[in-house]
């Protein structure tokens, strides 16, 4: 395996640095690596108010230019998701390591699919970065250890239906209401808030450990710490409104709904569970602001890009050995374990 050695020199660009994520991503690294963080986004005023450049995902000529006009990036945080892995590939080609908050699981395979080339340009994107994906993966992983190799995880995953997500968050959750599933909702006794419906959701997640973890079946449910707002949300799935072009436009309004009405808090639970047998090992993780806790996932990833040696290629977060005590590290922001 290919290790691309540790980079001490060369500047962080933070592409969404002023978003919901992209902020803190921002500050965070700004402490950690002062004078070698650069924001980016559309908006060309804000990011010069920041210090920062203006980048456009949709414009990849005019991402090429920045990377050319800066001269010295060695990692690239991608805190919006585009529309297709092309700014990905820019950034591997170049030698540029990629951190990649996005959680859609086609954009994922896409990137995936760049491995190689990543591993020849010594590279490294790291993938499925925030909580679910994210922290989720690497519970999988462990919950997965414990048992020695599971036929099943279930991964459940609790949002506050309080917190006030990005625009983009939003539109990718009431997307995700439009999918079809096929699995069962879940009792689950979640810490902190009890016991709760889990719902079956198209996290990325539960595609990405078939393969990085070789278990069969996993599945990755949902439920809002606003008990009332969950059933409304999945009775409304299950009436097919929000299903194909014609719920195109009921997604629209539930998107919109859902950017200015907060029910709730801003709390956050992640369980996993794994099963062989008769064995079964859990694990649950808990904290504050969902969007915070992807941030500093983020921050993270991209100070051990910056500073560790990490093998070359595509990688997601449970497959990056220097990352495996992440949840730890995270105990010092507030993310905590619990039984």
């Amino acid at each position: 395996m290919t290790t691309v050695n540790s980079r001490t020199t060369g500047r962080v660009l933070v592409v969404g640095g002023y978003g919901a994520v992209g902020s803190t991503v921002t500050d965070t690294l700004a402490e950690w690596l002062p004078g070698h963080v650069v924001p980016a986004g559309r908006d060309e005023v804000k990011a010069r108010r920041l210090g920062g450049v203006r980048v456009d995902v949709g414009d990849p000529d005019g991402f090429r230019e920045v990377l050319d006009e800066l001269g010295d990036v060695s990692v690239v945080a991608l805190c919006v998701e585009p529309e297709d892995a092309g700014l990905a590939r820019i950034c591997l080609e170049r030698g540029i390591h990629l951190v990649d908050v996005g959680a859609t699981h086609r954009l994922l395979d896409e990137v995936t699919s760049l491995h190689e080339m990543a591993a020849g340009a010594g590279a490294t994107a790291v993938l499925s970065v925030g909580v679910a994906p994210g922290l989720t993966n690497l519970l999988a992983r462990r919950v997965n250890d414990a048992v020695g190799g599971a036929e099943r995880i279930d991964l459940t995953v609790l949002l506050g239906a309080g917190e006030r997500h990005g625009t983009d968050a939003v539109r990718w959750t009431v997307a995700g209401l439009g999918e079809p599933v096929t699995a069962r909702a879940r009792r689950v006794p979640l810490p902190g808030f009890g016991v709760r419906t889990a719902h079956p959701f198209p996290f990325s997640d539960q595609h990405t450990l078939r393969r990085t973890l070789g278990v069969p079946e996993v599945t990755t449910r949902l439920c809002l710490d606003s008990r009332s707002l969950t059933a409304s949300l999945f009775t409304l799935r299950r009436t097919g409104l929000l299903r194909g072009a014609r719920g195109a436009r009921q997604q629209q309004l539930l998107t919109r709904v859902f950017s200015r009405v907060h029910l709730g808090g801003d709390g956050f639970a992640v369980r996993a569970d794994a099963y062989r047998g008769e064995r079964h090992a859990t694990l649950s993780l808990t904290g504050k602001g969902q969007s915070r806790a992807t941030s500093l996932v983020a921050a993270h990833v991209v100070r051990t890009l910056f500073m560790q040696d990490v093998p070359a290629g595509v990688h997601h977060l449970d497959q990056m050995a220097a990352l495996a005590d992440l949840p730890e590290q995270l105990a010092a922001h507030g993310i905590t374990a619990a039984d």
